[in-house]
C-alpha cells in the first residue's frame, strides 16, 4: 500500500480523507491544514493524524494529495516533488499556465508521477460512452449550478467550465484553432456566467455554457458526429446514443425511418448503454495508485490538465476584448 498524506482539509479535502482511509490501495498517514483549529477539530472527530507542518507530512509519505485552494497548488506541488513524492492535485492544476508548466518540468526532473483531479473523466456515464465518441464535429455542453459562495474567488470558467474543457479535449483529436467567448459578473467580482465557442483545426466546434447562479443544477454534454448523437448527463449519470443506419428494404412496423430530400432512407436506433455506478473520486485516486505501482501513464496527466487550463485562460482573455 502506498503511504499518502492530504494537504488541505476543507470540504473536498475531507471527502478525500474519508475515501483514502477506505481504499485498499493507500495507507492514509495523515493530513495538514493551515487552519490548525480546523485541523484539530477534524482530527478529533475522525481520528486522522494531524501534522503541524507540511514538511513533516511530506517526509512521512509516498504520495501527496493536494486539495488546497488553487492559489497554493504550485507551492505545495513544488515542495512535494522536490522531496521525491508523487502528487495528485485537485483541478485546476495551478493558478497560472506558467506555474503548471513548471510543475510538469519539476515532475520530469525528479521522476515522479502526477495526476490532476478532473473527476468527470471517471463519471460512469462518460466512461460508458467514451469509446463510442468518434470524431465528433459539434459538441454542446451546459454546466449550471445553484449559487454557492465556495469557489467564487475564481471565474466560473476555472470553477465549473474547466471540467467540460478537459472532457472535450480528451475526445477531440485536434488542436484548438480559435476561441470566442463572453462572460458576465452578476454576483461575484469575477464572471458567474460564461459561454465559449471553441473551433478546432479539424472543423469540430464546441459550444460551452457554464453558470453558477442558475435556478437548477445541470451537467449535460451532447456530441454530434456522422450517423450518431451521444448525450451524456454527468449529473444524473445517464447516457443515450442515437444512431442512424441505412434503412432495411422492408422496414418493420415499429422501425423509425427518416428520408432526406434526396430520397435516402435511414433507420434510427436508440440505445442506453449500461452505466456502472461508481465513486468517481475514489476511482481517480485509485487509478493514480495503479499508475504508480505499474509505472504507467496516469489517466489525467499533468500535461492534459495544463492544456485544459491554457484553453480556460484563452476563454477568460476573450472577456476583456
Amino acid at each position: 500500500m502506498l503511504k499518502v498524506g492530504v494537504l488541505g482539509a476543507g470540504h473536498l479535502g475531507k471527502i478525500h480523507l474519508r475515501l483514502l482511509q477506505q481504499s485498499d490501495q493507500y495507507e492514509l498517514v495523515g493530513f495538514y491544514d493551515e487552519n490548525q483549529e480546523n485541523a484539530e477539530r477534524i482530527s478529533k472527530e475522525f481520528g486522522y493524524k494531524n501534522f503541524n507542518t507540511i514538511a513533516k507530512l511530506i517526509h512521512a509519505v509516498d504520495v501527496i494529495d493536494i486539495v488546497t485552494p488553487t492559489l497554493s497548488h504550485y507551492k505545495c506541488a513544488k515542495v512535494a516533488i522536490k522531496s521525491g513524492k508523487h502528487i495528485f492535485i485537485e483541478k485546476p492544476i495551478a493558478n497560472t499556465v506558467e506555474e503548471a508548466e513548471e510543475i510538469i518540468a519539476l515532475a520530469a526532473e525528479h521522476r515522479v508521477k502526477g495526476q490532476v483531479g478532473h473527476v468527470e473523466r471517471f463519471n460512469p456515464a462518460f466512461i460508458a460512452t467514451k469509446n463510442m465518441i468518434e470524431n465528433p464535429m459539434f459538441i454542446e455542453t451546459h454546466r449550471l449550478a445553484e449559487f454557492n459562495p465556495r469557489g467564487t474567488d475564481v471565474p466560473v470558467v476555472l470553477d465549473l467550465m474547466i471540467h467540460d474543457i478537459d472532457a472535450i479535449l480528451s475526445v477531440v483529436n485536434s488542436k484548438v484553432k480559435n476561441i470566442n467567448a463572453s462572460g458576465v459578473s452578476v454576483i461575484s467580482e469575477t464572471p458567474d456566467i460564461a459561454n465559449a465557442r471553441i473551433e478546432f483545426e479539424n472543423g469540430c466546434v464546441a459550444n460551452l455554457t457554464a453558470s453558477r447562479i442558475s435556478m437548477k443544477n445541470m451537467r449535460k454534454t451532447r456530441f454530434f458526429q456522422k450517423d450518431a448523437y451521444i448525450s451524456v448527463d454527468f449529473l444524473e449519470k445517464k447516457c443515450e446514443v442515437v444512431r442512424m443506419k441505412d434503412a432495411p428494404e422492408i422496414p418493420g412496423d415499429f422501425d423509425m425511418i427518416l428520408q432526406n430530400a434526396e430520397g435516402v432512407k435511414k433507420q434510427i436506433y436508440f440505445t442506453n448503454p449500461d452505466v456502472e455506478q461508481n465513486n468517481a473520486i475514489l476511482d481517480e485516486l485509485e487509478s493514480f495508485a495503479n499508475a504508480i505501482k505499474t509505472d504507467t501513464t496516469p489517466i489525467v496527466t499533468l500535461e492534459q490538465a495544463t492544456d485544459a487550463l491554457r484553453v480556460a485562460y484563452q476563454i477568460i482573455d476573450c472577456f476583456d476584448k
